[in-house]
């Protein structure tokens, strides 16, 4: 089968068109996919960077010596390990696939079954390929914050406009019914994105967060805190905004330092969230299938939209710009790239 990855970690130039060995007869509880779309993050372009750190050991558990990159994808599924509980033959997935295995920039992909979902039935495979990793990680960081639906408090999301944050304000709102989510955005355009997705206030991530939360006279006190962006950059004012005993949770690895900030006088909570965790050291796996069952539902009830704003073909020269567009730190949403999009080569190529 044709695949796209890497032999040598380092610019998204290095990336390779390769004839591979097709994957072996699903075992145990893997499935065997047809990829039709994935997406592109930024672990992605951390790992072919070869700077990927959110496990310290990571690389010496990653497929060698060619490795394909992309967890997140969507699907068809074509045959079924002997222990499969969850999918048959013909059907449509989304999912992420653990990051330590071959991912989809290939014509076919094994997949753990407790990392996949039913694929939405409102969204094509491209949409639908744009949604598990950002929601996942969203909806971990709400479990780490144990943030109850309904509850009278606020919560504050840094860098609302990238993909966790289109899909954690979405969530905060719509599904745990936060009465204010605070979402921070820089530019016009990423200010009126944050709106669509359901902030009830915009404020400045170039500006003092402190001043502008303070201005807004919020009715209820900001009792959480999703730290998307640098963590050592925003983990001191993130501590004088929070409500005492609140809670801050990043997924950005940093060297931290609480001396000197609010945390320890507020009794303030602070969790890390990384969405591998669970396949990583293989614990409670089935966790991330309900997961991504719920995504599906809420997506056909119309409580999260799909937060794709960019579509392209999938081969060699579309991932190669697309990680070239997340590393420039300006995109909005996230870019989904499809076996079936427009386009002069054939996928995979």
């Amino acid at each position: 089968m044709q695949a796209i990855g890497v032999s040598h970690y380092g610019p998204p130039s290095n990336f390779e068109i390769r004839q591979v060995s097709l994957p072996s007869q699903p075992t145990g509880r893997d499935l065997l996919i047809q990829v039709k779309a994935l997406s592109v993050n930024p672990i992605d372009t951390k790992i072919r960077a070869g700077k990927y750190d959110d496990a310290p050991d990571y690389y010496d558990h990653v497929p060698h010596p060619f490795h394909i990159i992309a967890p997140e994808a969507a699907g068809i599924v074509l045959s079924v390990g002997p222990d499969a509980q969850y999918f048959r033959p013909g059907d449509s997935v989304f999912y992420v696939s653990a990051p330590t295995r071959q991912g989809a920039a290939a014509e076919y992909q094994l997949v753990d079954e407790r990392t996949i979902g039913h694929k939405p039935t409102s969204l094509d495979f491209v949409e639908a390929a744009v949604m598990p990793l950002t929601y996942g990680t969203a909806w971990e960081m709400a479990e780490r914050l144990d943030i109850q639906e309904g509850e009278q408090a606020g919560i504050l999301i840094i860098n609302g406009a990238g993909g966790v944050g289109s899909v954690a304000t979405q969530l905060a709102r719509y599904v745990l019914r936060l009465p204010v989510v605070v979402a921070t955005a820089s530019r016009p355009e990423t200010k009126e994105w944050v709106k669509q997705n359901g902030a009830t206030h915009v404020i400045d991530h170039r500006e003092d967060l402190k001043t502008q939360i303070d201005n807004l006279g919020l009715d209820v006190p900001i009792k959480y805190i999703f730290i998307l962006a640098s963590t050592e950059q925003y983990l001191s004012v993130a501590s004088d905004i929070c409500a005492p005993l609140g809670k801050i949770c990043s997924i950005v690895q940093s060297s931290v330092n609480f001396y000197g900030t609010q945390f320890l006088s507020k009794s303030l909570t602070f969790a890390w969230c990384w969405l591998g965790s669970r396949g990583y050291h293989d614990y409670d796996r089935e966790a991330q299938h309900v997961m991504m069952e719920n995504l599906a539902k809420y997506i056909d009830e119309g409580k999260i939209h799909c937060t794709l704003t960019k579509r392209m073909k999938l081969t060699a020269e579309g991932l190669k710009t697309a990680h070239e567009l997340i590393e420039s730190k300006k995109t909005i949403g996230k870019i989904g790239l499809g076996v079936d999009e427009e386009g002069e080569r054939e996928p995979f190529a």
